[in-house]
C-alpha cells in the first residue's frame, strides 16, 4: 500500500475537529504534484492565511459578519451568520519550502499547489581561485 503523506485518515475523526465541515478541501494529484481546492464561502482574500511549518501546511481563515436584525428596541431579533476563525492542516513533507507552494483565491475557492516530493537542489559549480 502506497503511503500518501497528504492524508491522514484520523485527522478528524479522533480530534472532534469540525473544521473540515467548513473548509471543504477536494485534493488531487496531478503531474507530480498535489492540487487541493478548499471551499471558502464568505471569505476574503486579505482573511486568509497559509504558513509552512515543520513539514505542515496550516491555512486559516477568518469570517466576520457585523451584519444584524434588531427590533425597535435595539435587540437582536435573529442572527444566523457565523462569525470565527477557521484552520486545517495537511502535512505536505519536510523537504517542501514556503517557495515551492503556489497559492490563488477566486470567488470563494482557494486553490493550492504543493510538489508531491521536495524539489531536487542542483548543485552549482563554485569555481575555487587560485592564487
Amino acid at each position: 500500500m502506497k503511503y500518501y503523506p497528504m492524508f491522514d485518515l484520523f485527522d478528524d475523526f479522533f480530534t472532534g475537529n469540525t473544521t473540515s465541515d467548513v473548509m471543504k478541501t477536494d485534493i488531487v494529484e496531478k503531474d507530480g504534484n498535489y492540487e487541493m481546492s478548499m471551499e471558502l464561502p464568505g471569505v476574503k482574500k486579505e482573511d486568509i492565511q497559509m504558513e509552512l511549518k515543520d513539514g505542515y501546511l496550516k491555512v486559516t481563515a477568518t469570517h466576520g459578519s457585523n451584519t444584524e436584525d434588531k427590533d425597535e428596541k435595539g435587540r437582536v431579533v435573529r442572527k444566523e451568520r457565523v462569525s470565527g476563525s477557521y484552520s486545517r492542516s495537511f502535512y505536505v513533507g519536510e523537504g517542501i519550502h514556503q517557495e515551492d507552494v503556489k497559492a490563488s483565491f477566486d470567488n470563494g475557492e482557494l486553490k493550492i499547489v504543493v510538489p508531491k516530493e521536495a524539489p531536487k537542489q542542483i548543485e552549482e559549480n563554485k569555481f575555487i581561485p587560485i592564487e
